[in-house]
């Protein structure tokens, strides 16, 4: 499918931690146990004594989650309990990880390398509909600003004219379905079932975004086994590996409109997929449950493990704790937000009580400078006295850097179950690079800084804050105070904490202010945040899929009045050095050099730069009753259930 606080205070006894969960109904799984006809002999004959047969008793395997599912229609706006959900019955079709794509229900991944994806040089004429050099897709017209064929950036972009035929860069990519594969009901899963998938993804009516729709020529049938993507011409895609629509089941769902599906429910259209479970019911606020799909797959290997599959809703972490302890869960996802209990689990595990799984995920939690207040924008010059320009000289930015002891606050916060990341890339994506500037948590080396940058300290007093001699576009005298404005989440305000105590020791004095979420992500011109009022702003950026989002970075999302507040360089970064490797890094494909190469220079650039210190990746956590085998916590799988037909409970696992 393209996709494109409070602490726990109850003792930590078993007793204790069961007596803090509310009675939650469970779901009724019966075992049928076979009967055969007997005769009635005419004469009683003597009978060897038999052991009585013992009634085999279904394996249920109990999921417990922190939210319910908001619907089990793929095409929704999905909560991330539904995406776990849905993993019962669609498995794959393609699994993202950080080491890149695996296939599921598709032969191999399309490459450049393996065929199955390929770039090529078509001509267009006026009138086609191309995207243009900024990413738009227009037909193609006089004076319109393209990228011919083999160009990655605007500096080698060409005006159409009808002096010549222009070539430009067209990507193609197969798809090859598995052969043995059946929905769940017995009908055979075909290649037309996914055309069916991108029929309806394509309507109006249903709900999701059409960005790569509309940047999609044609997506046809090449066999039953066989769909060829072709994207419009100037499209690049550097996810192309991911533009195949999961199958839907034309067969069951053709005879409603895409309407009709959008609102239906579970009961007058239940999922049907080719997972390892099949849909047998929802009791809303309690429980959904799943069977074991007999036409899975992979049901030759002995999978899924257990007869019947049921997730419960429990939105109370510590209730869902008890629960696990109780025995009422087999696990507890990443839904229910263990985050602000890790020293319970962890005492949990150390007592052979829970088994603790933890991952970083794609979520890094950021720490912005407000190098150009929206203030700015309006004329008022950089030395104004109600907006002094604190962080224009970039000395100043690595100074604070240096000051701030983010190794500090993942091992305070987050028991050192993170990683602090040196670029806008986690240091577990694979284009990740090492080779940028970094900044360890240093005194000296941020005092240092500081004074270069030209804040003095006149009373040699570390303890109050340093003032402008020289800064440019501070006036002397300007006390070094910033504003450190975050949401109230407990986590954040043990963060702005520490944080706060390692920039005194700099002689930067803070002054930290929460603001409710609502409040924190309303839009400019009057939020804090995305109206660019903020000295020092944290807050977390996530990304969906494999690719880098450097374009978050870029000139064109800064939020401002001309693009109505919508962007997300909210510190005002602007280098067109940047800008440029960017662009390139998003016109070209991973199998390419260039696009490693220009990911590799944009993160030098920032890192030097430095709009935003990156603080850590946010970790997420699951747990489980101690004999539970093959939950495997990804960075970057979409899903953290991804591999549900795998997981059993057993003395040892290999």
């Amino acid at each position: 499918m393209k996709i494109r606080p409070w602490l726990f205070l109850c003792a930590m006894s078993v007793w204790v931690l069961s007596a803090c969960i509310p009675s939650v109904p469970q779901p009724s799984v019966s075992a049928q146990t076979p009967t055969s006809p007997v005769d009635s002999p005419t004469e009683a004959l003597p009978s060897p004594t038999l052991p009585p047969t013992a009634t085999p008793v279904p394996r249920v395997l109990t999921i417990c989650l922190g939210q319910e599912p908001n619907s089990l229609y793929p095409f929704d706006v999905l909560n991330a309990a539904a995406r776990g959900v849905l993993e019962a019955v669609y498995d794959g079709p393609i699994d993202s990880f950080v080491k890149g794509y695996q296939p599921v229900i598709l032969e191999q991944i399309p490459s450049l390398q393996n065929g199955d994806a390929q770039l090529t040089s078509v001509a267009v004429k006026r009138g086609d509909m191309v995207v243009n050099a900024a990413g738009q897709v227009v037909p193609l017209d006089f004076g319109v600003s393209v990228l011919p064929a083999g160009c990655y950036d605007d500096s080698c972009a060409v005006k159409f004219s009808s002096a010549s035929e222009l070539q430009m860069d067209q990507v193609v990519v197969t798809f090859r379905l598995r052969a043995d594969l059946k929905w769940s009901d017995g009908t055979p899963l075909t290649a037309r079932d996914s055309l069916y998938a991108f029929q309806l993804a394509s309507d109006p009516a249903t709900p999701g975004s059409k960005y790569l729709i509309d940047r999609t020529q044609s997506y046809e049938l090449l066999d039953d086994l066989t769909v060829q993507w072709w994207g419009l011409p100037g499209f690049v895609d550097p996810s192309y590996a991911d533009n195949f629509w999961a199958p839907l089941p034309q067969h069951a769902w053709g005879g409603l409109s895409a309407a009709e599906l959008a609102t239906a429910t579970p009961a007058t259209r239940p999922p049907l997929g080719w997972g390892p479970y099949v849909f047998t019911e929802w009791a809303s606020g309690e429980y959904i449950r799943f069977d074991k799909n007999p036409n899975y797959f992979r049901a030759e290997e002995g999978l899924p493990f257990f007869e019947t599959l049921v997730f419960r809703f429990i939105d109370n972490p510590p209730a869902a704790i008890s629960a696990l302890i109780a025995g009422q869960c087999d696990i507890l996802d990443t839904t229910v937000r263990l985050e602000n209990h890790i020293d319970l689990l962890t005492e949990l595990e150390r007592n052979s009580q829970v088994k603790l799984f933890t991952s970083t995920t794609p979520v890094m939690e950021r720490l912005d400078f407000g190098i150009r207040p929206a203030a700015f924008d309006s004329g008022v010059t950089a030395s104004d006295p109600k907006r002094p320009d604190f962080f224009g000289d970039v000395r100043t930015r690595q100074g604070l850097a240096y000051c701030l002891d983010r190794t500090g606050v993942v091992n305070a916060v987050l028991k050192g179950m993170s990683q602090v990341p040196d670029t806008f890339l986690s240091p577990a994506h694979a284009l990740f690079s090492d080779n940028t500037a970094k900044y360890p948590f240093d005194i000296s080396k941020g005092i240092a800084l500081l004074e270069a940058a030209g804040w003095s300290d006149p009373d040699n007093d570390p303890a109050t804050p340093r003032v402008a001699a020289t800064v440019r576009g501070v006036p002397p005298g300007t006390p070094l105070v910033v504003r450190y404005w975050t949401t109230s989440a407990l986590q954040r305000q043990q963060v702005s904490l520490l944080l706060s105590r390692s920039l005194a020791q700099c002689g930067v004095g803070v002054q930290v202010e929460y603001f409710t979420q609502d409040s924190f992500y309303a839009p400019g011109p009057d939020g804090p945040l995305f109206g660019r009022k903020f000295d020092l702003a944290e807050y977390a950026v996530a990304v969906v899929g494999s690719e880098p989002v450097c374009s978050w970075l870029t000139e064109a999302q800064i939020p401002r009045a001309s693009n109505r507040w919508v962007g997300l360089n909210v510190s005002g970064y602007i280098n067109p050095d940047f800008d440029l490797l960017c662009r390139k890094a998003s016109r070209t494909l991973p199998d390419q050099p260039e696009h490693a190469a220009a990911y590799a220079q944009a993160q030098t650039l920032f890192a030097n730069d430095l709009p935003f210190v990156p603080l850590y990746m946010r970790i997420k956590i699951a747990a489980a009753r101690r004999d539970l085998c093959n939950l495997r916590l990804d960075p970057f799988a979409l899903n953290d259930l991804w591999n549900l037909e795998d997981l059993d409970y057993k003395s040892s696992c290999e």
